[in-house]
């Protein structure tokens, strides 16, 4: 946080000492905990969340919590999450959450899971009012898919087809956008087809938060409902809702496994393409192994190691993708497909990395896929043929 300050903490209601050193902050129980035994530590803080800005990570690109003319836009991938509330901020660390938030009363707020209640009230000096907004997810979330976003926003409530709980909230200047993009309707739909393919959807309901800020640029995971800086179009929908699965129910076990997320959510973007009547996935990602030349830096990149200043390059993502298109093609389809459910089903609300993948892709297929996978996650050159392995 910026200009922040801790007011007290505790261990188990005892309260203890802390110190902070730059974004670490240390607590020391009055007494000694013994190793394995469960504890709860308490901080009271306040301050002014910060949006970060210029870093290499994400090309320049501020992120965090974002000032809005209507209140805030927080998306926090990889580690912005710390500048609003005391974390571990490493996707290895899931909790539960439940938020409690006040803002005037002509704002709303919308964030993870569902809302639980709440009060709105008129201060005390007979100012404007104020109000009071309860959200709580209950399944393990990583801190950087954490959000509270506040607006002026619209609710859309309702049901996938297939009856999943769905939440929509938008900026009520996007209402016309939203409505011809028919938002609402193509979450349920991806969600729904998703959970077809990658198996059941492990969240108490889906949805988006569209909220009105160009100058983002981005969309995020967040989990339950992914977060938009704009009215997204059918392909950044079912990249993001893809995330719930790769990503947020699996999520990675450190950052050099990033491409568990991205190539996997830009895949299915594919996969949604071929779905609603486009090209294959094959012939989707083969065209693009065609046209980028060997020479291109695109290819001298290891997306298994990434390493941070390039972990959201293009080559994590669509190479990411092509590594798995590559991979449907090579073991089929139901064995493809069989592999994902797999996958979500054995690390559901965990964390896993790229070295469990491709043993699981070998056990699940019955093939040796040592050379294939080498030449399309860790070698710094471009595979040497589409179908390599």
């Amino acid at each position: 946080m910026s200009n922040d300050t801790e007011d007290s903490g505790s261990v188990d209601s005892a309260r203890a000492s802390f110190d902070r050193k730059g974004p670490e902050l240390r607590i020391t129980p009055r007494h000694g905990l013994r190793r394995g035994t469960t504890f709860r530590a308490a901080v009271t803080y306040g301050g002014s969340p910060r949006t970060i800005t210029g870093s290499p990570i994400v090309f320049g690109a501020d992120y965090g919590w974002q000032y809005t003319k209507d209140g805030a836009f927080v998306g926090d991938e990889p580690n912005a999450s710390r500048t609003w509330f005391p974390c571990s901020d490493h996707p290895s660390d899931k909790a539960t959450y439940t938020f409690h938030i006040t803002v005037p009363g002509n704002r709303q707020v919308v964030a993870n899971g569902e809302p639980t209640g709440g009060s709105a009230g008129g201060s005390s000096n007979g100012g404007p009012g104020i109000a009071t907004y309860d959200w709580r997810e209950t399944k393990p979330m990583a801190t950087y898919l954490a959000t509270i976003d506040i607006g002026r926003w619209r609710f859309h409530r309702g049901r996938t087809p297939a009856g999943i709980r769905e939440i929509v909230a938008y900026d009520s200047t996007l209402r016309r956008g939203v409505r011809r993009h028919r938002t609402f309707a193509l979450s349920g739909r991806i969600t729904d087809f998703w959970a077809r393919e990658f198996g059941p959807y492990a969240f108490t309901s889906t949805g988006a938060i569209v909220d009105n800020v160009p100058h983002v640029g981005f969309s995020l995971e967040t989990q339950t409902r992914p977060l938009y800086g704009f009215v997204p179009d059918p392909g950044t929908v079912s990249h993001e809702l893809a995330h719930q699965w790769f990503g947020d129910t699996v999520s990675v076990r450190t950052w050099r496994d990033i491409w568990l997320n991205e190539g996997f959510a830009t895949f299915a973007a594919m996969l949604w393409t071929e779905h609603t009547g486009g090209r294959s996935t094959y012939r989707q990602a083969r065209g693009e192994y065609s046209t980028i030349p060997a020479h291109d830096a695109f290819w001298h990149q290891s997306i298994a190691d990434p390493r941070r200043p390039t972990m959201f390059s293009a080559a994590v993502y669509d190479r990411g993708a092509m590594t798995l298109a590559a991979l449907r093609h090579r073991v089929g389809s139901p064995t493809f497909f069989r592999l994902l459910r797999r996958w979500v089903a054995i690390h559901r609300y965990g964390n896993a990395d790229t070295r469990q993948f491709v043993r699981l892709a070998e056990r699940v297929s019955g093939q040796r896929l040592g050379h294939f996978f080498r030449a399309w996650l860790w070698a710094k050159r471009k595979p040497a043929s589409f179908t390599t392995g």
